[in-house]
């Protein structure tokens, strides 16, 4: 298809930052359409758990948590360690809300707070151990009609048609220790069996949320077109004006252009030119079209870019049969497990945020690292999609990812690992008393967040009952963090700090408004779509 096209605000990517940015320009009047480079909607954002971060918001302003945004401030500068403007900070936390009131005017943005599940760094300035994440409410994805079958899918949709929300996943982590769990257990009975007579298909997550944003979307009249990649920026009198996507269609944009097309995550080129040795291989639970379209694009016009050598970090399971990149985001809290280096050393809390994590595994050269558990472990919690007391996948073992043994001597000796029982040795002895001496796991409320209640420290146990098990943790990531350099207004910037005319990012397009941290879970997401509402309001004007 060739020709051309005229509207006030082109988007490009279909994730929470561009749907955001539509619905702002519907609101404020302005003609807009949304291109997808690939057959499926929703980018990482329709992967994902679906938190969003943004304080102050409705929903927690009715739970009776808003906090001065002052504090919220606080909280992200200390955060952010000066690494971020400070203006950017200030919009995030003044305007945040604002976006939110706006999606509330559509019947079908529905939202619920995700009560303790605490900010990553509650023990910093303004940080709140219960948390100020919230998810979309379930929906049946049927009422997309024609659409639903091109909508992402995600790792929250259970066998059988079960739904679970976030808030479900902390307690059905704990099926086999807690009466929630339990009864939790027996919900999801209950989900699937409805499920199936009312034929109904029930999302959560990202994808819940996109399917909401796609529904109001629709009733504002915002077009959406999918396998419609972009080419390339036009150009005019120093202005961006348009772009030429699909085969060769120019679409003009009167008011500007939005780049918001993931990070570079799946562009092996890139990822060995700005990641760290240790994080270079694709181990992502990005979307699969995230190849670095707009950042180039953004680079080719002169933009300046900005911590291109960090991602969302997250410790992963690659399953060797299906090449599924598997998240470990729950299992690093397990009581009776340590994570280990070559050497069999422990380098760092385990339940810690993901990003800290991994960054602390890359500072140190630990590559590769080892998780080790115990049966008890085993019998009692979920790991890597296998159910309490149920075994791990064969094609683990015959692919070496996973060993098992029937004393930790043995497992050490396979794995030429000296140092493991001298480790498992100390880490008993502190677990006895339920005091991490080494690297204080358990201090912090986002570490008991995904812990066992029923223990002494929520994620402390002794590593003790046969057969033990060890499977080796990859470098994974959500997506890259880093990107083109952008203002309070999403404006896309030169290095000399001056802004590319008729040209914005956000989302992983852009540098990350959190530095190379992690404000709470949905720290992505937020920004993605606080920094698509104040594109598509500063392009209105």
């Amino acid at each position: 298809m060739s020709g051309v096209s005229e509207v006030d605000l082109l988007i490009v990517g279909s994730g929470g930052g561009g749907l955001a940015a539509a619905l702002t320009a519907a609101d404020l009047g302005l003609s807009a359409v949304v291109v997808e480079k690939t057959d499926l909607f929703g980018g990482s954002t329709a992967l994902s758990g679906g938190a969003l971060w943004i304080p102050n918001n409705p929903t927690l302003l009715k739970a009776g948590q808003g906090n001065p945004p002052e504090e919220v401030l606080r909280y992200l500068e200390v955060l952010t360690e000066g690494k971020v403007p400070a203006a950017r900070l200030q919009a995030y936390v003044e305007h945040g809300p604002k976006l939110m009131q706006l999606l509330a005017k559509s019947k079908w943005m529905k939202f619920s707070w995700c009560r303790g599940y605490s900010d990553y760094h509650p023990e910093y300035p303004g940080g709140k151990p219960l948390g100020r994440s919230i998810e979309a409410k379930p929906i049946n994805t049927k009422v997309l009609g024609e659409e639903e079958s091109h909508q992402q899918k995600n790792a929250m949709e259970g066998p059988l048609g079960l739904w679970i929300t976030i808030g479900d996943f902390v307690h059905l982590n704990m099926i086999k220790r807690t009466r929630k769990g339990k009864l939790l257990g027996m919900k999801a009975g209950w989900r699937v069996a409805s499920n199936m007579v009312l034929k109904r298909h029930m999302a959560t997550g990202g994808r819940a949320l996109i399917a909401r944003m796609r529904l109001a979307m629709r009733d504002a009249g915002v077009p959406l077109r999918l396998n419609t990649p972009l080419r390339e920026l036009v150009v005019e009198d120093g202005r961006v004006v348009g772009a030429v996507v699909g085969d060769g269609e120019v679409i003009r944009a009167r008011k500007g252009v939005l780049l918001a097309t993931g990070g570079f995550e799946h562009d092996l080129a890139m990822r060995k030119e700005h990641l760290p040795e240790g994080g270079q291989d694709d181990v992502s639970a990005g979307a699969p079209g995230n190849t670095g379209d707009g950042i180039r694009a953004g680079l080719a016009l002169g933009a300046d870019a900005d911590l291109l050598d960090d991602a969302w970090w997250m410790p992963s399971l690659v399953e060797p049969r299906s090449g599924d990149v598997i998240v470990l985001v729950a299992e690093r809290a397990i009581p009776g497990a340590v994570i280990v280096n070559k050497a069999g050393e422990r380098f760092t809390n385990e339940a810690s945020p993901y990003v800290n994590f991994v960054h602390d595994q890359l500072e140190g050269g630990h590559l590769p690292c080892w998780f080790v558990m115990d049966q008890k472990a085993r019998d009692r919690y979920p790991f890597a999609r296998a159910l309490p007391g149920k075994h791990l996948s064969r094609a683990y073992y015959e692919a070496g990812v996973a060993h098992k043994a029937d004393s930790l001597a043995e497992l050490a000796a396979k794995l030429e690992m000296p140092g493991l029982l001298q480790t498992v040795e100390r880490w008993n002895d502190m677990a006895s008393q339920g005091v991490d001496e080494d690297h204080h796991r358990g201090e912090s409320a986002y570490d008991r967040y995904y812990g066992d209640p029923t223990l002494q420290n929520p994620v402390m146990d002794t590593i003790d009952q046969g057969p033990f098990y060890a499977v080796r943790l990859e470098v994974g990531d959500l997506g890259t963090k880093g990107g083109l350099v952008t203002d309070e207004n999403g404006r896309v910037l030169r290095a000399d700090g001056s802004a590319i005319e008729g040209l914005y990012a956000t989302g992983n397009t852009a540098a990350s408004v959190m530095g190379n941290e992690y404000a709470g879970a949905g720290a992505t997401i937020g920004p993605a779509m606080v920094f698509g509402y104040l594109a598509a309001k500063h392009a209105a004007t």
